[in-house]
């Protein structure tokens, strides 16, 4: 890795100010990956607690005038033994090698880094005009040598959130097949289906949720990134195939979260179209949101890579589609421009949407970093 760097970047002495731009795995930090090693006593020596030393490695051999530095929100509460990792790998940052030192700075809240919380490191991408409520840890280092330089400088944000409903507006209507393998529910689906719209339109009236007020100016500036006036129709936007029972389970939840203006959970679903899991209408019932519905007046949940393996966290809003989202819509909701193509069987494809950084975020974070070293 350190000859490829140095091929790249040429001679020490011709580099002239340059940013170092990523983020170490963050496997050990996410909450999720946290959960499935609860219990585990080899978790604490895990070495994916700090793979982010190669990071720093890079930062203490090289010494990049700038560097960005991104995990999972998660990160602020993982702990290794009695160690909070976060304030690890700030100190850590203390003493790279190289003699290299770095000014730590927030993207979103101007103030000397000493009265930073570490709180003031989350951004929130609905906040930039990204239609997605996606919270990371960003780290802005600035070398020590030219911090005085450069005064601080912050994210500007929207004028409002972008919406599920204006991020997918222009998107073509599509409908799901059903699966080949034999559906948990044996009836005909469309008379499950019917039986439990029935039910739905039987419940007591419910008082909505008061739709958020939309950003004017952020939705002109994510339509202007997004579009691709050269494509007469939007790309990869074929839905995977869905179980009978899923197809009934997602259209009477469209149906629901349109009464309620929220996603409900699987336990409003009529007892026919509950999944069949087998901790289901047990006490205290983990997960009771493992369906669900994506609404049109807000910006979506954050798309994690799980949605490769199904689409029951991303139930498309409209019942008449009855399906989960394609990968175009995921796409959408990260800000991906539409004629960005990903490569690899579908699978893959929600992968490479579900682990990166909102593409028109990282363009804002790209401006101020530019700007900054524009004026060295």
């Amino acid at each position: 890795m350190d000859n490829f760097i140095e091929r790249q970047l040429g001679p020490e002495n011709e580099r002239g100010h340059w940013a170092l731009i990523g983020g170490p795995p963050c496997q050990a930090y996410s909450l999720a990956g946290r959960s499935r090693r609860t219990g585990d006593e080899s978790f604490a020596s895990d070495h994916k607690h700090f793979l982010y030393r190669e990071y720093l490695h890079i930062l203490g051999k090289f010494k990049p005038t700038i560097f960005v530095m991104e995990n999972v929100k998660g990160l602020l509460s993982s702990r290794n033994g009695d160690s909070s990792m976060f304030q690890t790998i700030l100190e850590d940052l203390k003493r790279l090698p190289g003699g290299a030192s770095y000014e730590i700075r927030s993207l979103v809240v101007d103030a000397e880094p000493r009265d930073l919380d570490p709180s003031d490191f989350i951004i929130r991408s609905e906040e930039y005009g990204v239609p997605q409520k996606r919270h990371r840890v960003i780290l802005l280092g600035v070398r020590s040598d030219v911090a005085g330089c450069l005064p601080r400088s912050a994210l500007k944000k929207a004028d409002g959130p972008v919406t599920v409903r204006a991020a997918l507006q222009t998107m073509p209507s599509v409908r799901a097949e059903t699966s080949k393998r034999r559906p948990k529910i044996d009836q005909d689906w469309v008379a499950v289906q019917n039986q439990a719209l029935d039910s739905v339109r039987r419940m007591e009236s419910v008082s909505k949720h008061e739709p958020v007020k939309a950003g004017t100016l952020a939705i002109d500036e994510y339509e202007g990134w997004i579009h691709e006036t050269s494509l007469s129709a939007p790309i990869q936007h074929d839905p995977r195939a869905h179980m009978v029972s899923d197809l009934a389970r997602y259209r009477v939840m469209a149906e629901l979260a349109e009464r309620l203006g929220k996603s409900p959970k699987y336990t409003d679903l009529p007892v026919s179209l509950h999944p069949e899991h087998s901790n289901v209408g047990r006490e205290r019932t983990p997960f009771t949101d493992r369906f669900r519905v994506q609404v049109w007046d807000a910006p979506a949940t954050t798309v994690v890579s799980h949605i490769s393996k199904d689409g029951h966290y991303y139930i498309h809003p409209d019942p008449q589609q009855n399906r989960s989202f394609t990968v175009r819509e995921a796409a959408r909701l990260q800000s991906f421009p539409d004629n960005y193509f990903f490569e690899g069987a579908r699978t893959q494809q929600f992968h490479q949407v579900g682990n990166a950084v909102p593409p028109l975020l990282s363009k804002q974070i790209g401006v101020v970093v530019a700007d900054m070293l524009g004026a060295l």
